[in-house]
Parts: structure tokens; C-alpha cells; sequence
């Protein structure tokens, strides 16, 4: 298999192991969507999506086409290489079951089947069950399709329709990554009803990274990230010019 497609329902979750050289094409089916997404490296749990790093090293706030997405061990899971949304965020956490039930009231699947309102947190909780993982190995998250601004005394809100429907965003993959993401509304949002946003997933390989690559060479600190990388993976067949960064 070459290329895999789904549609992720809203208020669902869903993992993968997706390996190096792959890239995911996230789009937005219906517009304002939310994806909140968590990195782990399967072959060392301990080693996890970084938020502040990621931030500090690009010198940004906003991720967008060219930033990558590091490790809390100075690696780099996910290139953003494609994005027609301009702006997602990585500071405001998931939803929980209070922020639902303060802003949309209570439901539960025991009562309510498919109209129960899921929130990211727990999502996460079910996702990460599969690998033996718990609420302690909960780590910082992405909010895909997402936008959050400040007012002056540092009140954080959600900036409605960021994303817009067919929108995509694509990640290229640079280590094999333990993926897991839900469909569930952004911590933030003050929608009148429980937003219900279905994304598309499209998985397929990626071409090479170029010398050029605009995430490569976006700054030095992703060029050192991109040479850790190929020092991770030295001696595991890889391509000739992650070995030849691997021995500068």
C-alpha cells in the first residue's frame, strides 16, 4: 500500500504508528475545525512532542509552512511542508470534560449514542491506552486549524473561521512517529453548539528533503535538529545525504 485516505468524524480520535518519509495531509472538511495532535517516538516513549522548544527554537508563536516540530530530545518528528491555513497553535492544551459541560451542558455516550459531546482530553486518554501509556505521559499538544490571540491583560481567545472548509495542511514526517489525534472542539471555543468538524487523512510518501528544503533551512537550529535526526538513524539505511550530514 502506497497511499492510505480516511475521514476522521468529529469528536472521534484515532492513532498511528506513521513511519520516516511519509507525509500527512490533513484538510478541513466542513471549515473551523480543531485537531489536536500529540508526537511519541515508538521506539522510546519518553521521548514526546515539545511545545516550547518547537516555539523557542523558530522564534515564532504561530507554526506554519517551513517550522518544524521537535522532539523534547533535540530531534524533529514533523516537517509542516504544505499549509493553506497560515496559523496553528500549540499553547492552549486540549478540552475537558468541564470545559464541554460548562459550555455546551452534559452529555454522556451511555445516554446520549452518537450525540454525546467527547472531549480532547479524554480522547487522548483512550488513544494513548493502546501503547500502554496513561494521564502521566499526557504531553503537550498541537491544535491544527486553530488560531488564539491576547488582549492586553493576556486573555487568550479563539479567532473564529482561521480555517476554512477544504483547507489542508500537510506534515512530512522525519523520524518514525507514534501519532494520535482527535476531532474534538479547541479548549477555547465559544461556539453556540458543540462543534462537530470532521477532518480528511491522507497518508502517502514523501519526496526527499532537498538541500533547499524550506523547513531545513528555515534556521540554523532546524538544520541541527535535521543532523540529529541523522545521527538518530546512522547505520539504519538511510539516504546518502542524512549520512553525509551525520558525519560533518
Amino acid at each position: 500500500m502506497n497511499q492510505y485516505k480516511t475521514i476522521i468524524p468529529a469528536a472521534s480520535h484515532w492513532s498511528l504508528r506513521v513511519r520516516r518519509g511519509m507525509q500527512m495531509t490533513l484538510t478541513d472538511i466542513e471549515g473551523d475545525a480543531n485537531v489536536g495532535m500529540m508526537f511519541y517516538n515508538p521506539e522510546n516513549l519518553l521521548e514526546r512532542y515539545n511545545a516550547p522548544d518547537t516555539l523557542k527554537c523558530q522564534h515564532t508563536f504561530k507554526l506554519t509552512r517551513g517550522h518544524c516540530l521537535y522532539s523534547d530530545m533535540g530531534r524533529i518528528f514533523a516537517s509542516i511542508i504544505d499549509d493553506a491555513v497560515g496559523w496553528h497553535e500549540t499553547i492552549s492544551g486540549n478540552s475537558h470534560a468541564s470545559h464541554i459541560e460548562r459550555q455546551w451542558g452534559k452529555r454522556d455516550y451511555q445516554n446520549d449514542r452518537n450525540d454525546w459531546m467527547q472531549n480532547g482530553y479524554d480522547a487522548m486518554l483512550v488513544e494513548m491506552a493502546k501503547y500502554g501509556l496513561s494521564k502521566a505521559d499526557i504531553a503537550a499538544n498541537l491544535n491544527l486549524f486553530s488560531c488564539v490571540t491576547t488582549d492586553a491583560e493576556g486573555n487568550m481567545s479563539l479567532v473564529p473561521g482561521n480555517s476554512r472548509a477544504g483547507a489542508h495542511v500537510t506534515l512530512r514526517f522525519e523520524m518514525d512517529t507514534l501519532v494520535m489525534l482527535h476531532t474534538c472542539p479547541h479548549p477555547l471555543s465559544r461556539a453556540a453548539e458543540y462543534p462537530r468538524k470532521p477532518v480528511s487523512v491522507l497518508l502517502e510518501k514523501a519526496e526527499p528533503v532537498a538541500e533547499d528544503d524550506i523547513c531545513k533551512m528555515f534556521c540554523a537550529e532546524n538544520q541541527r535538529g535535521f543532523a540529529n535526526n541523522a545521527l538518530y538513524y546512522l547505520g539504519c539505511n538511510q539516504s546518502k545525504d542524512n549520512l553525509k550530514e551525520a558525519q560533518s
